[in-house]
C-alpha cells in the first residue's frame, strides 16, 4: 500500500499577545481520528515532499511502540513499496529520524530502534506524537512540571523588571480574562495570551521560546484542555489576578508562588476527568 498525500491539516493555537492565529503544520498525509491512536492512512496524492509522510508516519509508530524498543525498521525496499518513494528519499528519512535520536542505522544490520530515554521530546514532529500516545499522561504531566519550572521563574523577573507600559498591558489582559468567563475558548486564549505578556516581559527568551513551543501542542491534545466549567474559570480568573497583583506590586517572591499555585492547581482540575473521560473511552 503506498502512502502518499499532499494535504496539510490546520490547526488552532495560541501565539503572542494580538490574538489566536492559525497555524498550517505541512506535515502530509497526518491524521488522527481523534486526539489520541495512530495516524490513519492517507489519502493517496502526492505530497510536496515525500519525505515529510515518511518521517511522519515513522515517528508515530516508533512512539507509538508499533515498533518497538531494539526492533528493526522495515528494509529500504519495503518502505519504498509501503510508501511509494524512492531510496534516496527512504534514506533521508532515516537520517531525518537518527537526528531526533530515534533510531541509529548501521550497515549491514540495518535501522533499530533505540531507548526512549535518548529522544529529542523538544522536535516537534516527537512531542506531538508523545502526547498523541500520552494513554497515561506521564508527558502531560512533566510538561507542567516544566511549566512550572520555568514560568515561575519569569515571573519573579517580570515583577522586577516589567516596564509601566507593560504593567497596563498586564492590567488590560487580566480584564479581558474576565470579560470572557462566559466564552471557555476564548477564556483560553486569552489565557495563554496573559502568560505570553508575562514571559516576554521578563526578558527570558530561551525559556519563552520552549513554552511556547510545548505549550503549543499540548493545546492541541483535548487530554490537557479538559472542558472547564464556569466555577473552574472563576477559580481561574482569582488565580491570573493574584499573579497580576504581585508582579505589578515588584515582589518576586509572591509572583512565582502564585505562578506556581496555578499552574498546578489548573492541572490538577482538569486531570481527574481526563482519566475518567479515558477510561470510558478506552470501555467503548
Amino acid at each position: 500500500m503506498n502512502y502518499i498525500c499532499a494535504e496539510e491539516y490546520t490547526l488552532t493555537c495560541d501565539d503572542p499577545p494580538g490574538g489566536p492565529v492559525t497555524a498550517a503544520f505541512s506535515q502530509p498525509g497526518l491524521t488522527a481520528s481523534a486526539s489520541r491512536g495512530s495516524l490513519e492512512p492517507p489519502a493517496h496524492r502526492r505530497p510536496r515532499r515525500l519525505g515529510d509522510t515518511v518521517v511522519t508516519y515513522l515517528v508515530d509508530r516508533i512512539v507509538s511502540g508499533a515498533y518497538p524498543v531494539d526492533s528493526v525498521l522495515p528494509t529500504e525496499p519495503e518502505l519504498c513499496q509501503e510508501f511509494g518513494v524512492s531510496r534516496t528519499v527512504v534514506r533521508e528519512s532515516i537520517k531525518l529520524l537518527e537526528a531526533k535520536g530515534l533510531v541509529k542505522a548501521t550497515p549491514g544490520r540495518g535501522t533499530r530502534v533505540l531507548e526512549p530515554i535518548g529522544w529529542n521530546l523538544l522536535d516537534p514532529l516527537v512531542l506531538e506524537a508523545q502526547i498523541r500516545h500520552d494513554s497515561d499522561l506521564s508527558i502531560l504531566d512533566d510538561l507542567v512540571n516544566v511549566r512550572v519550572a520555568l514560568e515561575c521563574d519569569m515571573a519573579a523577573q517580570c515583577a522586577r523588571v516589567i516596564t509601566p507600559a507593560q504593567a497596563e498591558a498586564l492590567k488590560r489582559q487580566a480584564n479581558v480574562l474576565a470579560e470572557s468567563l462566559h466564552d471557555p475558548e476564548r477564556y483560553g486564549r486569552e489565557d495563554v495570551a496573559f502568560h505570553e505578556m508575562i514571559m516576554l516581559a521578563s526578558g527570558n527568551r530561551l525559556g519563552h521560546a520552549i513554552i511556547h513551543g510545548i505549550h503549543a501542542k499540548a493545546r492541541l491534545s483535548s487530554q490537557y484542555n479538559g472542558d472547564p466549567n464556569r466555577e473552574e474559570l472563576l477559580q481561574s480568573l482569582a488565580e491570573h489576578r493574584q499573579i497580576e497583583s504581585m508582579i505589578l506590586q515588584g515582589d518576586s517572591q509572591g509572583a512565582a508562588a502564585a505562578m506556581r499555585v496555578h499552574i498546578v492547581g489548573s492541572w490538577a482540575r482538569r486531570r481527574p476527568r481526563v482519566h475518567g473521560a479515558m477510561g470510558q473511552e478506552a470501555g467503548s
